[in-house]
């Protein structure tokens, strides 16, 4: 069984690739919480985050919007002092932000959901898995907008790989047994519509 190259580096990677990455997601909770992530992501490894996904999760209450974005000068305090997760003051603003943000677009009466997917067109697109991309023309404008409603660490190379995460792009290496799998799922989604 191949997978992605990156993926043989540890067996959390594996699990992480096999179950999740590139998989199409569309609950709103879920997608926001894994844009934060890769937010806390920036400048360390992917397996850095997994390791310490349990603890992000308990320390944002399950990255609940409604209860983010009520976070105080206390909170934040309390998360300075949590060595479970990635203790950077910019990155906690930004999700407690995030959280404000995506409240922001619900309140316009916009599902986040649709609004990440109406960016990107609605469907996964299926790249061959034969390069290695980590920015796009999607990446790009979906960061600008992002930032244009107030997310924070979402440039777009994060954005690039928040997007390979959620099976916005189907990146996964042309060998790898998890390409067509993530593909049918995204015909499925599309059939349902």
């Amino acid at each position: 069984m191949k997978r992605c190259t990156w993926a043989e580096s540890s067996p959390l990677m594996a699990e992480y690739h096999d179950n999740e990455w590139g998989v199409p997601l569309y609950d709103s909770g879920a997608l926001f919480e894994m844009l934060m992530l890769e937010g806390f992501q920036a400048g360390l490894s992917w397996n850095t985050v997994l390791n310490k996904r349990k603890a992000f999760r308990k320390a944002f209450k399950n990255f609940d919007v409604k209860k983010v974005a009520k976070f105080t000068e206390a909170d934040i305090e309390r998360l300075m002092q949590d060595e479970g997760i990635i203790r950077a003051r910019a990155k906690i603003l930004a999700t407690i932000n995030g959280a404000k943000a995506y409240l922001a677009i619900e309140k316009e009466g916009e599902d986040f959901s649709k609004f990440i997917w109406g960016l990107a067109g609605g469907q996964p697109i299926q790249n061959d898995g034969k390069e290695r991309i980590i920015t796009s023309e999607l990446s790009e404008k979906l960061s600008k907008e992002l930032k244009k409603r107030g997310f924070k660490f979402v440039g777009p190379v994060i954005v690039y790989a928040y997007m390979q995460a959620v099976g916005i792009v189907n990146d996964h290496d042309a060998h790898c047994f998890r390409k067509p799998q993530c593909a049918a799922l995204g015909k499925k989604r599309s059939a349902l519509k």
